[in-house]
């Protein structure tokens, strides 16, 4: 199995990930949000990537849906949620489909069309992940959202954990880019010691959400593994 990482949605070529096992992270914080949302009985997330899609899509179905997601960092005016995991309890979500759009996320998402699976995964559910791309048993391709279109610490990191629990497994030819990613991870187990010097760490901190941050970087909380296919996260 060989393992690759692609460092920002910017970055997304179809050549590098057609007919290969994807992982989507955006840790801080559409990836958490979405595997958050699922865990607590949430039915789809549907991304998309403007706002005036998100209200095209509420506005032209009958059916009843939640409206989540950022810009800048910031809930969207008129949405029923934020960019934070924290608003997503089993109270509000559950047996709701979400309409989603964030900054980053939700463009790395819909980027990816044309890989054999797209996977979500950020540290909460990174172990889960590693389960399931031995599972499935080809050759992965982990895409970090990055941050306006630029690597993003944060990401980088997380990949390389999800790298980790794939090796405890079996062994994987890393490219040059997972090889590092997963020594940084081993040199910064405690992630928080790492994370703090990313931009979108301290962008987060400004707005006072350092309760999503240190959630966000828990590790293996849930063992659900959200796969986005035909338009929609199941």
């Amino acid at each position: 199995m060989k393992i690759d990482i692609i460092v920002s949605a910017e970055d997304i070529k179809k050549e590098k990930i057609e007919n290969k096992t994807v992982v989507v992270i955006d840790m801080l914080r559409a990836t958490s949000v979405i595997i958050t949302a699922m865990n607590n009985g949430c039915i789809g997330v549907i991304p998309v990537l403007t706002v005036d899609d998100a209200a095209k899509i509420v506005r032209n179905s009958k059916e009843e849906f939640m409206l989540g997601g950022e810009r800048d960092a910031l809930k969207i005016e008129g949405f029923n949620y934020s960019n934070s995991p924290l608003e997503y309890t089993r109270g509000t979500i559950e047996g709701k489909t979400l309409v989603m759009t964030t900054t980053n996320g939700t463009k790395a998402i819909k980027g990816c069309t044309g890989a054999s699976s797209i996977l979500l995964g950020a540290m909460l559910n990174a172990k889960a992940i590693a389960k399931k791309i031995l599972e499935i048993n080809k050759d992965v391709v982990i895409v970090n959202a990055g941050t306006y279109g630029e690597f993003s610490i944060d990401d980088f990191l997380c990949s390389g954990y999800i790298i980790d629990c794939v090796l405890k497994e079996i062994e994987a030819d890393l490219s040059d880019i997972a090889f590092t990613s997963h020594y940084i991870y081993k040199n910064n187990e405690d992630i928080h010691s790492f994370i703090k010097y990313a931009s979108h760490y301290k962008r987060i901190t400004e707005l006072g959400l350092e309760a999503d941050l240190e959630y966000c970087c828990r590790k293996d909380i849930i063992d659900k593994v959200p796969e986005y296919k035909n338009g929609i996260i199941l």
